[in-house]
């Protein structure tokens, strides 16, 4: 048998519906939710992703601004962005596209933003306030695979969840709200004595390790759900494509249910940051949620 796709297009879909609805909400209270998104040089990729959040922000009801800066500015300069943007009642959201330029320092940014507003979820407020169980701004990625995964498994309670990947923007958020989930949770990293066969044991995995086709069909076990959060760009018979960090034709036949990618974790991104930032507006305004969850 094939393992069933999780459609990310489709579930993204209904997240930004719901994020829609709670901004008519929002609008309905005299609240215009908005997010300011800083980009700094001329990365290509950036300004395509940035591209992208502003479209969405746009389809769900949420005014964006944007703040473009050269690669030459200097921090001080994208600090100053920054202070202004928290210092304003009507922006909700800040989220720093990177990565930035090599001279200015990620974290020193990153935590000058009000932890209030840090849509991205990268504050370490916001990190310490995960790993402790508490209500707070969630990195999207992860917050979008949980969403895929509560799509898939009905109750997650006591499943082995294993987080392929350490990074401080994926792995350990993740691991974190697999953790609040209660699932057993083990992380895999590339110190990790015998990989293969600790994955082979899991119900659930997700693989962000950033290596393209690296978990193939001998890490899975039969049944289990695989989230495959990787984006590798490779180039076969002289076409460039996108593949995962899992070897996605040889699992298939082996998961219960599997990511493609693209088409998987990626929309689930851009969708929870539009979530954040109706978060952040409500919370802004001592509104309780008036859904129970997403």
């Amino acid at each position: 048998m094939s393992a069933t796709l999780i459609d990310g297009k489709a579930i993204a879909a209904e997240v930004l519906a719901e994020v829609a609805a709670d901004v008519d909400y929002l609008k309905a209270q005299g609240i215009e939710p908005a997010l300011a998104v800083v980009l700094v040089g001329e990365d290509p990729a950036s300004h395509v992703y940035v591209r992208n959040k502003v479209l969405r922000a746009g389809e769900v009801g949420i005014r964006s601004l944007e703040y473009r800066l050269s690669v030459e500015a200097s921090a001080e300069e994208v600090l100053e962005v920054i202070s202004t943007l928290n210092d304003d009642p009507t922006v909700n959201g800040i989220l720093v596209q990177l990565p930035l330029p090599a001279h200015i320092d990620e974290n020193r940014i990153l935590q000058a933003i009000d932890p209030a507003k840090d849509v991205d979820g990268f504050h370490s407020e916001n990190v310490g306030g995960l790993s402790q169980g508490r209500a707070v701004l969630t990195p999207c990625t992860p917050a979008g695979c949980m969403r895929l995964l509560r799509n898939t498994i009905d109750d997650l309670r006591g499943k082995h969840a294993v987080v392929i990947g350490r990074s401080n923007i994926v792995g350990k958020p993740m691991a974190a709200l697999l953790l609040a989930a209660d699932c057993t949770v083990t992380v895999l990293h590339s110190r990790s004595s015998k990989p293969q066969k600790l994955c082979g044991q899991a119900d659930i995995v997700i693989a962000a390790v950033g290596r393209p086709r690296m978990i193939d069909a001998e890490w899975i076990k039969p049944g289990a759900v695989v989230i495959d959060v990787g984006i590798n760009r490779i180039t076969e018979g002289g076409r460039s494509r996108l593949v995962g960090d899992v070897d996605f034709d040889a699992v298939l036949p082996i998961a219960s249910a599997i990511t493609p990618v693209p088409g998987g974790v990626g929309p689930m991104t851009i969708a929870m940051l539009m979530h954040n930032t109706v978060t952040a507006a409500r919370q802004q305004h001592g509104l309780t949620a008036h859904r129970e969850s997403y």
